[in-house]
This record gives C-alpha cells, sequence and structure tokens, in this order.
C-alpha cells in the first residue's frame, strides 16, 4: 500500500516556473492596462478623430475646461469609470464608436456631425444615468455643493431623492441638445440647415443616406 502523497509533492521546480511567469505575466498584464486606461483617457487621445475636435471646441468654452480653481476636467475624467476592470471594459465599448468612425456615416463633416449628435447626447446621458453619474461624484460633492444662488445647497438635500447629476446636469459641456423627451427631429434638421446655409429639406436627405 502506497503512502498517501503529500501538497509538498506537487511543487516540483516546473510548477514553480509556471507560477512565477504567471505571476510576472499578471503584473505585466495590469501594468499594460494602466498605462492603456491613462494614454486613452486623455483628451489628445480623443481628438485624434477629427469628428471630437467638435466636442473639443465646445468644452473649451466651458467651465469644465476653464475654472477659476485651475481643475481641468479630462475626457476621461468624465467619460471613463474609475477602477481599471471597469475603465478597460468602458474603452473596449468605445470600439463601437471608433467603428461607427470607420465605417458609418462621415462624422467629419460638420453637418453631418452635428445632425448626428442627438443619438451620441442621448446615448451618454444613459450612460451617466446608468452609472448614477459616479464620474461626476469624482470631482463634486453632493452635500458639500453650495452654489451662487440662496437655495442651491438646499435643493441638493432635499430635492434629489431618486435622481442622478445628468438628470439636471446636462449640457454643461457640449453642444446644447434638448432632452430626449422634448427633442424634436424635425426642428433640430431646420435648425442645422439654418445654421449650414443648406435648402430646406437637405437634413432629412443627408439622414435618409445614412
Amino acid at each position: 500500500m502506497t503512502a498517501p502523497r503529500t501538497s509538498s509533492g506537487f511543487i516540483t521546480r516546473p510548477v514553480l516556473i509556471a507560477l512565477a511567469v504567471g505571476s510576472l505575466g499578471g503584473v505585466l498584464f495590469m501594468a499594460f492596462l494602466i498605462e492603456f486606461d491613462h494614454y486613452a483617457s486623455q483628451n489628445s487621445f480623443c481628438t485624434t478623430c477629427h469628428s471630437m475636435s467638435y466636442a473639443d471646441e465646445r468644452y473649451r468654452q466651458t467651465v469644465h475646461y476653464n475654472s477659476a480653481s485651475g481643475v481641468r476636467a479630462s475626457c476621461g475624467d468624465c467619460h471613463v469609470s474609475e477602477g481599471i476592470f471597469a475603465a478597460t471594459w468602458d474603452h473596449v465599448r468605445g470600439g463601437k464608436d471608433l467603428f461607427k468612425q470607420l465605417f458609418g456615416p462621415d462624422y467629419d463633416d460638420p453637418v453631418i456631425n452635428a445632425l448626428h449628435l442627438p443619438e451620441a447626447a442621448f446615448a451618454a446621458r444613459r450612460w451617466f444615468r446608468d452609472r448614477d453619474s459616479v464620474t461626476c461624484r469624482r470631482c463634486h460633492l453632493q452635500d458639500a455643493i453650495q452654489g451662487t444662488r440662496a437655495d442651491t445647497a438646499a435643493i441638493h438635500r432635499e430635492e434629489t431623492e431618486g435622481k442622478s447629476c445628468i438628470d439636471c446636469h446636462y449640457n454643461l459641456v457640449h453642444r446644447t441638445v434638448p432632452d430626449k423627451s422634448t427633442f424634436k427631429r424635425e426642428a433640430w434638421n431646420r435648425m442645422v440647415e439654418e445654421q449650414f446655409g443648406l435648402d430646406p429639406g437637405a437634413a432629412d436627405r443627408l439622414l435618409g443616406g445614412h
């Protein structure tokens, strides 16, 4: 009758090598994810797509870029979740936007960009709402908000039950887009036509072609 093997019998040299290689690989993989998140969350990376330069132009005119305190929110500060795995997932999900950029409408065209902007705004607001505006709360402490109006602090204490930041605070950084519940596509198309000097109905035809 053979004696039972002890646990030490499994710790052979190949096993130790495999553990060491696996551990080193895990460390290097995590380091890669951290560096990738840092790189892909910067404004310079986001604006490598020309279509994003339109959003960047408006952003540079807001207090999220020019604040009195000198604090400047980047694209990643607002649009990428905290935590390396959540952030990585956000970057992976962003791949669908790259796919649309490469194979969808010509978003580099300012007219096409403006026509499709509402859908992008609604998707972004849904993203914030699904996460209870967690990226807003990284910088803004609700209990500490004072504002410039006398009732601002009271509003944030007493009237925010069941609400997320994005429910009240949108159109702060990028071009103004109405709430989805009041948005009228026809009115938006006519506004874009007027802005770019297009013939009546041109916006409908452009959207119809995409």
